[in-house]
């Protein structure tokens, strides 16, 4: 059996909600939880985890702080707020890379050595996921086991109807870095995802019917069990 693949995990938390009246949709509730939890549960087995939304989230990210282990996920927010998810990604995955760096760094002096432990290097994979769709660790379950097969190119969900999710998808350390690293110069400020995967390799990976579908709309929330909860 092929062993787990070693994942970061990047997660877009603080889009307008401008069709839902600007209720953030990382706070409404399914099943008793908010989506951003959800988000963070289908992300579990990351190595570290950033999360791009507004600094009204932090509560929740230090209540998820020693989950399974895990360290409290990064803040991060992309400049200016609201520019979109492609600066989103850019601004998680630049943190996720200067807290590889630091990692390392520390490694080496502590141990007094030139040499930084292998294990603290780069995670071949970066999931990366909005935080608008519950039933979304369906579709992770379905990306983890294809890149346990090791393929060479990012692996980028399709949903029922054959069309990409490109925030529903794990990508390939090195070129989702190298793609963010190429419009360093002109910035990633209201562009498309389409900008960054036009970067990188990347096959689509049918996922089950249902588990990239999102909440743009009340309609949507309601057809997904999703409410606003006691939020104002």
């Amino acid at each position: 059996m092929s062993a787990m693949p070693r994942y970061d995990a990047v997660i877009l938390a603080g889009g307008r909600s401008a069709r839902l009246g600007g209720t953030p949709k990382a706070l409404l509730l399914a099943d008793g939880r908010t989506l951003l939890e959800t988000t963070l549960a289908a992300a579990r087995g990351a190595r570290h985890t950033a999360v791009a939304g507004p600094p009204e989230l932090a509560h929740l990210l230090a209540a998820a702080s020693g989950a399974d282990g895990q360290g409290t996920p990064l803040l991060v927010r992309e400049e200016p707020a609201f520019a979109g998810p492609a600066a989103a990604v850019g601004a998680a995955v630049s943190a996720l890379a200067a807290l590889e760096s630091s990692t390392q760094s520390s490694r080496r002096d502590s141990t007094g050595s030139g040499n930084a432990d292998p294990r603290a290097g780069s995670c071949p994979w970066t999931l990366v996921l909005a935080c608008d769709m519950p039933q979304v660790a369906d579709a992770v379950r379905v990306l983890l086991a294809a890149a346990a097969a090791a393929p060479a190119e990012s692996l980028v969900a399709l949903d029922s109807t054959g069309n990409r999710q490109p925030l529903a998808a794990l990508y390939r350390t090195s070129d989702l870095r190298a793609a963010v690293a190429s419009v360093a110069s002109s910035g990633l400020a209201n562009k498309p995802m389409k900008a960054l995967l036009a970067r990188v390799q990347w096959r689509g990976v049918h996922v089950p019917p249902g588990s990239t579908a999102d909440v743009d709309t009340w309609n949507d929330a309601q057809s997904l069990g999703v409410s606003a909860g006691d939020l104002p």
